[in-house]
């Protein structure tokens, strides 16, 4: 197994767990707050795919598939490339509302889908350069980003399967 295998795979888990997460889910509980300090599951899957949406798209120099492809209209939202839930305030949170779980994953999968070909045109070399962000020691690489994005997916994807075992309890995955 090579390192890109790795990352591919990474990626690949991102939309299993949403998909498993958000798959027969009732539609009430997509925004419903389970606690005032939790974030809402269809919130929290919107802010994981934006955030590799945002970032691969500025690690590869293009538009963000949020504007590009109109995600933002599905999602009710404006074409903001700066809207990823980044810094939103328990308010916003609590007032985003959710489209329905296939728009969800269909967003998510178009994004896991690029940032896997993405990775695959990428050398070792790429992944060494370094990135105009001289605010971080050490100043992040490539490397560093993706691997920085794969986290932060697979954790917030977490979240929302706690949050969802917050509201419906225990035995709802299907192992």
């Amino acid at each position: 197994m090579t390192w890109r295998d790795l990352v591919l795979d990474g990626f690949g888990r991102i939309q299993d767990s949403l998909k498993e997460t958000l798959d027969g889910l009732p539609p009430g509980l997509l925004d419903k707050l389970p606690r005032a300090d939790c974030n809402p599951i269809g919130w929290l899957a919107w802010h994981l795919i934006r955030g590799m949406d945002r970032q691969v798209a500025d690690l590869m120099g293009e538009e963000q598939l949020w504007i590009k492809d109109g995600w933002h209209k599905k999602f009710g939202r404006k074409a903001d490339p700066e809207d990823s839930g980044f810094g939103d305030t328990p308010e916003q949170v609590a007032a985003f509302r959710s489209p329905d779980t296939r728009v969800i994953l269909d967003y998510s999968r178009a994004c896991v889908e690029r940032t896997q070909a993405y990775l695959k045109t990428l050398t070792p070399a790429q992944l060494n350069r370094k990135l105009d962000e001289p605010e971080w020691t050490p100043v992040p690489t490539v490397g560093m980003r993706l691997v920085s994005i794969l986290a932060d997916c697979l954790e917030h994807a977490g979240q929302a399967a706690y949050v969802r075992g917050l509201l419906q309890g225990k035995g709802w995955m299907n192992y």
